[in-house]
């Protein structure tokens, strides 16, 4: 078994999702878009799946939307911060 083929984070096809109805990855390159789901997924809790179909089926819907709050404010902060003069005035280490 490999952890990498079989479990994922659940956040990660929700922030996924919010990055292409935000329409951020037309507007911003590859480097941005990693750097801004790192954070992103970095001020969430895991939530490791096997199969996605397990979510559809046994998540109850206001958790769904809450998770989904979550990832729409973590995005809002991560791009404020990644765009501001001070993250673009921070030499790489």
């Amino acid at each position: 078994m490999k952890l990498d083929d079989d479990i994922s984070n659940f956040y990660e096809h929700i922030v996924i999702e919010r990055i292409s109805i935000m329409g951020l990855e037309t507007t911003k390159d590859s480097d941005y878009i990693a750097d801004l789901s790192c954070i992103v997924l970095n001020q969430l809790p895991p939530r490791y799946i096997r199969y996605q179909v397990d979510m559809a089926f046994y998540l109850p819907q206001h958790e769904r939307i809450e998770m989904e709050i979550k990832v729409k404010e973590s995005i809002d902060r991560a791009v404020d911060y990644l765009d501001s003069k001070d993250f673009r005035n921070t030499p790489p280490q």
